[in-house]
């Protein structure tokens, strides 16, 4: 590796990031002095570079394997010596690397009172219930490694094995005596007998927690033995069952629907859970008739009091493209439309995201669209979006422009998305609507082809990986959305590309 540079005592890491992008530029542009620097540390790749690679250019000549090494190195010149240990530690934790953190841990005795580590070891990307999704979504070596080292175990790090069923991850805490024994969690571990003690002693509220939790991990047993003990604490949810003699069937009913899940739902009871589930099921299904007739026979639902849940119904709505569930619950007038300021939602960012454009006017009816960059570059106001870009208007963050990039071509704006990458938006950012990856990986799930021979026909780098999978979109294409004819689809354009470079 040939060095032909030295870092100053204090370096800038925005300066070899404006750097890395000099260089990539340079080499698009023919410049043969970038070419030939380019060619000393990486004989082999393919011209023009990727930033990616441009980086990686750029550390070598510094002396450094990589850039993640030659970015520590400036964090550690800056004094910045806790926070590069923290981002270590964090990366240790994705890559499952015990040694590495173990290793931290030692150097950096500060990082057992970072809560966040702990908690990005334990958290879910999604429902953990199987053992194999558990493997994979979390951390449970690390998790290991950092309670025995001492670190503190918050109540937020706790209740997030609940909401994402995380049992090995729950067991685990539960031996190394950090779980609370509170009657949630003894459900949720399935302890009848710890469970039945404890009844006597507990108010409805907390049996009525206990007994969705229990449900939520498919204790039936559990759940049942919990439900008697609802129903002898609250009379109004006896009336509720009196006209079914089918209490086992109830409970099996809540254990096999899983419909409430990130829909801001907080039921009182065991009633308002069921009735909540089947509302959520009929959008889901996109089911008009079920939805409408529930909400005539529960008109609570329509209330104050469940303006979150209203909302979680727009928003899921919105993902599932159900335009006649939103306006037959809008007709219901619910208290959503009465609230102002409208409670925050992401319902319009998720029309922007995945490509539902034809839902904006009637969102606008809860929701304005926020007068900024993104939003413009999403409905194609070309217009709209130069004026973020005239003299008198301040910088763009580039997340901020990368965001408009993502939104303006995933719905076919494409000349919006030409003006924004000839104003400094990176046509291989690693936005994403869940965790990074490129903007081609999403619209593989959306199907969108135009879309996507518009970022190839633009350069996008095709070998990005996603963080959590270390896929390419290709990867993407074949093993998660089972799509080989786009797979091939993508090997194909990303051949033809090549061979109109060479």
């Amino acid at each position: 590796m040939t060095t032909s540079k030295s870092l100053p005592a204090r370096p800038s890491l925005e300066s070899l990031r404006k750097q890395a992008k000099k260089l990539a530029r340079d080499i698009a542009a023919g410049d043969t002095g970038a070419i030939a620097r380019a060619r000393v540390q990486l004989p082999n790749v393919e011209l023009p570079l990727s930033q990616r690679n441009a980086q990686l250019v750029l550390a070598r000549e510094y002396g450094y394997a990589g850039w993640q090494d030659l970015t520590a190195e400036v964090s550690k010149r800056l004094g910045d010596g806790l926070e590069w240990a923290v981002a270590q530690a964090r990366r240790a934790i994705h890559d499952n690397d015990v040694e590495r953190l173990k290793q931290l841990l030692a150097e950096y005795p500060a990082l057992l009172s970072n809560g966040g580590l702990l908690e990005m070891a334990t958290s879910s990307y999604g429902d953990s219930f199987d053992p194999h999704r558990e493997k994979v979504f979390t951390r449970a070596a690390c998790a290991e490694l950092l309670i025995d080292a001492g670190a503190v175990v918050t109540p937020s790090v706790c209740e997030g094995l609940i909401e994402s069923r995380a049992r090995g991850l729950l067991q685990l805490f539960d031996r190394k005596g950090v779980l609370p024994r509170t009657l949630e969690f003894r459900a949720a571990l399935g302890d009848r007998d710890a469970v039945r003690a404890s009844l006597d002693d507990t108010d409805l509220a907390a049996v009525n927690e206990a007994f969705l939790c229990a449900c939520r991990f498919e204790h039936e047993a559990v759940a049942s033995l919990l439900l008697e003990r609802c129903i002898a604490l609250d009379p109004e949810l006896a009336k509720h069952l009196a006209g079914s003699a089918d209490r086992v069937a109830f409970v099996k009913d809540l254990i096999q629907q899983r419909s409430l899940d990130f829909a801001h739902a907080t039921p009182a009871g065991p009633w308002q859970a069921f009735v909540m589930e089947h509302v959520m099921r009929a959008v889901q299904d996109g089911d008009v008739t079920a939805f409408i007739r529930l909400f005539q026979r529960e008109q609570w639902l329509l209330g104050e009091a469940c303006v979150a849940f209203q909302t979680g119904i727009i928003e899921r709505a919105t993902l599932r493209d159900r335009e006649k569930i939103i306006v037959a619950f809008l007709d219901f007038d619910p208290a959503l439309l009465r609230q102002q300021p409208p409670p925050q939602s992401q319902a319009i960012e998720f029309a922007f995201t995945y490509a539902k454009p034809h839902l904006i006017p009637v969102l606008t009816r809860i929701w304005p669209i926020p007068d900024d960059l993104p939003h413009a570059a999403g409905i194609g106001n070309l217009s709209r979006v130069k004026h973020w870009f005239s003299e008198s208007a301040a910088p763009v963050a580039q997340h901020v422009l990368d965001t408009a990039l993502a939104w303006s071509v995933i719905n076919n704006h494409f000349d919006v998305a030409d003006y924004l990458l000839a104003h400094g938006a990176d046509i291989n950012t690693t936005w994403s609507s869940h965790e990074p990856a490129s903007i081609l990986h999403e619209l593989v799930f959306q199907g969108n082809y135009e879309a996507m021979r518009f970022l190839i026909d633009r350069g996008i780098d095709m070998t990005i990986k996603d963080y959590r999978w270390n896929a390419t979109a290709k990867g993407w294409a074949r093993y998660a959305a089972r799509d080989e004819k786009m797979a091939e689809w993508l090997e194909a354009a990303e051949r033809q590309r090549e061979q109109g470079a060479r």
